[in-house]
């Protein structure tokens, strides 16, 4: 189904103005819901219960990486690649005799363009504050303090549920600066056949990494699709306990006044959201295709940081 085939004019007010985003924020914030303390944010919706019904949605044993591959070579969509060298070659006699080994090291400034990961709560300050009203300042050079990747340390494991909007519109990917709208979700949970609920892991595909596989590289760091900030009162309304994309979720350039990344403030600094950045979605659509479902057992576990404000993931997803 596509734009041309519903017969529907997307007719939406893009602009998204301070006033009108303030709104928002107060509309969808969960600052205080589970306790002035609360780190978890919108983890508390997994539950055991949660988990035991989504190891149940594994029937076809096929097991599928949504991570791109580790990538250290600059580019226009990769302005700060990944560091991978040797450290020890089998040449190198450590006084094992005819035992050798082999050594390398990888360092990554993940939160940025072309790096798979997850996003803490610590990761964003809105008008001084991190999520729950803590303050920026626990942010320091050493670490973080509170709403740390700490709250992750056993996994990220849930029901996880694939919206394909391109595959809505009847179209490879989306351009950059598309938005997706709420009524997006809406129709293509009716076109797979697929509803959104309480602790889903929900991800969205744009189509970005396709896009980047055909076209080349380009500034993705001002020009990606992702949501529009009305979008985000689904998110909320629904429970989803996390939320990833092909790109960072957030539109470039910005709808919003004032507010560059308006999708990373209201998820995880209003709603305890915690974002998973730059997954890959080309292999799960064609299995989900294949099974004719969009729900699968998901599985990430971040590394234990201490302090950090996120962390590189591999997330899988288990049909």
């Amino acid at each position: 189904m596509n734009q041309q085939q519903t017969g529907q004019k997307r007719d939406h007010q893009i602009a998204v103005s301070a006033d009108e985003f303030n709104a928002l924020f107060a509309t969808v914030s969960r600052w205080g819901r589970w306790g002035e303390h609360d780190q978890r944010g919108a983890l508390h919706y997994l539950t055991s219960g949660s988990m035991l019904a989504a190891i149940r949605l594994v029937r076809e044993g096929v097991s599928i990486s949504l991570s791109l591959p580790l990538n250290t070579h600059p580019a226009a969509d990769n302005p700060d690649p990944a560091v991978h060298y040797m450290t020890m070659l089998s040449d190198t006699d450590i006084g094992s005799g005819s035992l050798r080994f082999a050594k390398d090291y990888v360092g990554v400034d993940y939160h940025n363009d072309g790096h798979t990961h997850i996003d803490a709560l610590c990761h964003v300050a809105y008008r001084g504050s991190l999520y729950n009203a803590r303050s920026e300042g626990s942010v320091t050079s050493q670490g973080a303090t509170i709403n740390t990747i700490g709250a992750l340390k056993d996994g990220l494991i849930g029901r996880g549920v694939l919206l394909d909007i391109p595959r809505l519109r009847g179209v490879r990917w989306l351009e950059p600066g598309e938005h997706i709208f709420r009524e997006d979700f809406e129709a293509a949970e009716r076109e797979q056949g697929v509803t959104v609920g309480e602790g889903d892991i929900l991800l969205v595909r744009t189509g970005h990494a396709q896009r980047l596989h055909e076209l080349g590289p380009w500034d993705t760091a001002n020009a990606k699709a992702g949501l529009h900030p009305s979008a985000m009162p689904f998110i909320a309304e629904r429970s989803v306990a996390a939320l990833g994309s092909d790109g960072n979720s957030d539109t470039a350039p910005s709808s919003t006044v004032g507010v560059t990344f308006p999708i990373h403030v209201l998820a995880i600094n209003a709603m305890g959201v915690h974002l998973l950045d730059y997954l890959q979605f080309e292999e799960l659509r064609v299995a989900c295709e294949r099974a004719k479902r969009w729900e699968f057992f998901f599985v990430s576990a971040p590394l234990r940081i201490v302090g950090g404000t996120g962390s590189p993931i591999n997330p899988i997803a288990i049909l």
